[in-house]
């Protein structure tokens, strides 16, 4: 059972491996692609802002207040005295030299921020923007810087800076949000998967613990199965598996002792009548016995013939010798062969012959006697009680049909679906192996016929045998 929780383990290992890894990388990629342009959204938002209130402060206070250096520095300290956004941001006036004239902070006046966009805006009289880390204070800032023009001279410029704190507050709680969502969303489909898996892993897991049942000699082992799908179809395939695996078995063992006790009879017979032969001169007495020992022998023979066909069909070595064969030529010999032998044992065996001489058929005719002999075997066998035994054969354009009816009891109907099935003999207490039937139906089933057992109108069994007539 452990070994069997293992490979359990191992299969809901690999089933959510191989389901939750497309969705957990598909849902990262989700994920990070959000997270990315949420944080590209905020900070292109932040920098447009800031450079639309620089483009029209720096055009306002170009054009309005700014007609010499003096005038320069009164009215920076004018405009970041009434800057109202104080608490948002940082409005700053830079000399040209990159130092910091005024400030709305006021703390941060004489000192020189040092950041690419002051000496871009000096260089290039163009508004530049700066993202990165204050050296001063350490601090994550954004900064947009536009030039101030005194007869088209940049002799200053203004500076907005504002703190990345707040943005990236935000950013922290909306990858939160995304994680979480993610988190959940993952779960969810890792609940659903286990009770998807479990609903498939434990039927498995009962099926392959029901299926080392019956291979350790449990045949017949059924299971429930409260299953209407896929799951379903396989227990019923394991429990039909399991019935037929036992039914084989009991008609094997049927079989061994049949057999068995088929040869132990004729053996009997024969070592008898051997000792009593070397103790018994008498001549009717010799003839007798000798006359069983041969029967006897026959008996042997036939059934060990059988064996040798059986296991021919079983590895598929059962093989015809095909030539040009009259039919029913074949058919009429083995009946007149068999009338002088039903005869002495007080059965009257009758036959219908057509009057049209049937063209020879690609057949083995040595397969097709074994046929014959066999049908009217079992024919006086089963049906002797009858006394009479009819044989028939006729044909049409495109087939032969042979017929041998006997008037004995008959076959009872559960047990027809089951007659020509190797090694059963139902109810019959007749002597026999229970595989001839078995052959007959194999050898005609490869001429491409049909063999086939049925009770007859008015009592006992016909045996109807189909071939092709060309």
């Amino acid at each position: 059972m452990g070994k069997n929780r293992i490979e359990i383990t191992g299969l809901r290992k690999r089933w959510l491996i191989s389901s939750l890894s497309p969705i957990f990388v598909v849902a990262l990629l989700v994920a990070v692609t959000f997270c990315v342009g949420m944080t590209n959204y905020y900070y292109s938002m932040m920098l447009d802002g800031l450079r639309t209130r620089a483009t029209h402060a720096s055009v306002y206070f170009t054009s309005n207040t700014m007609n010499s250096y003096g005038e320069f520095y009164q009215a920076a300290n004018s405009f970041a005295a009434e800057f109202e956004e104080r608490d948002l941001m940082e409005l700053q006036f830079i000399r040209s030299t990159g130092d910091i004239l005024v400030s709305s902070y006021g703390l941060t006046a004489g000192t020189a921020p040092g950041t690419p966009d002051i000496l871009e805006v000096f260089q290039t009289g163009q508004m530049s923007s700066f993202r990165g880390v204050d050296t001063s204070t350490g601090e994550h800032i954004m900064s947009v810087c536009a030039p101030l023009l005194l007869d088209d001279q940049v002799v200053g410029a203004m500076r907005y800076v504002t703190s990345m704190s707040a943005v990236q507050r935000e950013l922290l709680i909306t990858v939160g949000v995304a994680a979480g969502l993610l988190i959940i969303g993952i779960g969810m489909v890792y609940v659903s998967n286990m009770v998807f898996i479990n609903n498939v892993v434990e039927p498995v897991a009962e099926v392959t613990e029901t299926a080392k049942r019956i291979a350790g000699g449990s045949y017949g082992t059924q299971m429930e199965n409260p299953y209407r799908d896929e799951i379903g179809q396989l227990i019923d395939a394991i429990n039909n598996m399991s019935s037929q695996i036992s039914k084989s078995e009991r008609i094997k063992s049927e079989f061994i002792s049949s057999v068995s006790h088929e040869l132990r009879t004729p053996l009997t017979a024969i070592n008898g009548w051997g000792e009593t032969l070397l103790e018994d001169t008498d001549r009717t007495q010799l003839t007798r016995g000798v006359g069983i020992i041969l029967k006897e022998s026959r008996r042997l023979t036939n059934m060990v013939e059988e064996l040798l066909d059986f296991s021919k069909m079983e590895d598929g070595r059962f093989t015809l010798r095909i030539e040009q064969v009259d039919l029913q030529a074949e058919f009429e010999d083995t009946i007149y062969t068999y009338m002088e032998l039903f005869k002495q044992e007080g059965i009257e065996l009758h036959y219908a012959g057509d009057d049209e001489i049937f063209p020879p058929i690609p057949a083995d005719p040595e397969r097709l006697k074994q046929v014959f002999c066999n049908v009217l075997d079992n024919a006086a066998k089963h049906g002797g009680a009858g006394r009479r035994i009819d044989a028939a054969v006729d044909r049409d354009e495109e087939r032969i049909r042979i017929t041998v009816r006997d008037y004995g009891p008959g076959i009872p109907d559960e047990e027809l679906p089951f007659v020509k099935q190797k090694f059963y003999k139902g109810s019959s207490k007749a002597r026999g192996s229970g595989i001839g039937l078995a052959v007959c139906d194999e050898i005609i089933r490869l001429h491409d016929g049909s063999f086939g057992i049925d009770n007859a109108e008015g009592g006992g069994c016909v045996v109807t045998i189909t071939l092709p007539a060309v």
